[in-house]
């Protein structure tokens, strides 16, 4: 628990609030992370290294992406290459992703992190795809771990990490740039 002091008509007043961060391990991924971008209000960033055909339960991820820019939603994704054919043809199912998801490509990128509603952040080891957050079987998927945090310094950070590639700060002292097929800084 924190406590904060906030000033109101000359007078100081504190509020309590209760600080969240939680271990995630191997399938409480999917849990508590991958259903939680179905409930965001304004905004939902992701970093990651590899993407794939992700599935929750018999939809593609890309589905509820797609419903989220539907609905008003800012959807931004980052990730390292380009994704395989079996995302590609789930992406050409939803043809509002053409329009409304923001995406960069950034060969650098290796992080995992996703943002939800500037305000919540995952932060860990696992991939966007069945084996590291989905829902492969527990005999096959990955062993990952992350923290889900709601905890200002540590969301901040996060936000701070992925806007500063996504803005291309990074992408002028590069030193990979030859690799670099859509640089963000041309």
């Amino acid at each position: 628990m924190a406590a904060r002091c906030h000033t109101f008509a000359g007078h100081e007043r504190f509020a309590i609030f209760v600080v969240m961060t939680q271990y995630i391990a191997d399938e409480a991924h999917f849990k508590e992370v991958i259903e939680r971008v179905t409930k965001v209000r304004k905004s939902l960033w992701i970093g990651t290294a590899d993407i794939k055909d992700l599935y929750v339960e018999d939809r593609p991820f890309l589905g509820i992406l797609a419903d989220l820019i539907r609905k008003g939603r800012e959807v931004r994704l980052i990730h390292a290459k380009e994704p395989g054919p079996n995302f590609r043809e789930d992406f050409d199912h939803y043809p509002v992703l053409f329009r409304g998801l923001e995406r960069s490509l950034c060969p650098r990128v290796h992080f995992k992190i996703i943002i939800f509603d500037l305000q919540t952040a995952y932060i860990g080891s696992a991939n966007l795809t069945g084996a590291g957050i989905g829902m492969k079987s527990t005999r096959t998927r990955n062993f990952e771990a992350g923290i889900l945090t709601d905890e200002p310094e540590l969301v901040d950070a996060a936000v701070n990490q992925f806007d500063s590639v996504w803005a291309g700060f990074k992408c002028k002292t590069c030193g990979r740039r030859q690799y670099c097929g859509d640089p963000i800084l041309k």
